[in-house]
């Protein structure tokens, strides 16, 4: 059936996916508009914005109520809201972020030095087979196919000790553990 004005809301509900392509054509522009009034900048999300906006229309056409308005001021209203919830995200985001970057004109060679532990302390946290693995790697410079070998694995087990201990010694130092 052909998606017009009259019966748009109707043919989404019943998920005829020509009706998208209505609302692109008849209010890709409004949506659009809207979307880039609040999300300034970052193409990428902008368009990932209008893309939710979309599938929110799409997912949530039986909450249109016409007896409170026009169905192009909901589809402002979606537009509106999920783009200030983009912006909060982002902003959310920026200050996770922040929080985790790292001033060098704060800190002195003397307190970096003071702050840093000892590699050896911190190899001690990890189980034994996790340490052999990571000191025959990173210290001794072994590959990690020789390793395999040594150990009589996979070199897939070894990428996976490496990775795992890696990771366990971020941990240990994101928490000053040592």
């Amino acid at each position: 059936m052909r998606v017009t004005e009259e019966n748009v809301v109707q043919q989404i509900k019943l998920k005829n996916e020509e009706s998208i392509t209505f609302l692109v054509d008849t209010y890709g522009g409004l949506m659009n508009a809207i979307v880039r009034k609040y999300l300034t900048g970052n193409q990428q999300d902008i368009e990932e914005c209008f893309s939710d906006v979309l599938v929110a229309i799409w997912y949530h056409i039986e909450s249109f109520n016409p007896e409170k308005n026009e169905f192009k001021q909901w589809i402002a209203a979606i537009a509106k809201y999920r783009s200030i919830d983009y912006v909060r995200k982002s902003e959310k985001a920026r200050k996770h972020r922040a929080a985790f970057e790292f001033d060098e004109s704060k800190l002195c060679r003397k307190d970096i030095r003071e702050s840093v532990p000892d590699i050896g302390s911190l190899l001690k946290e990890l189980n034994d087979t996790e340490r052999a693995v990571l000191k025959s790697y990173y210290v001794e410079g072994i590959s990690s196919k020789e390793i395999a070998n040594q150990f009589e694995v996979k070199e897939s087990w070894v990428h996976n000790k490496l990775s795992r201990g890696r990771k366990r010694l971020r941990t240990i130092l994101l928490k000053g553990e040592v």
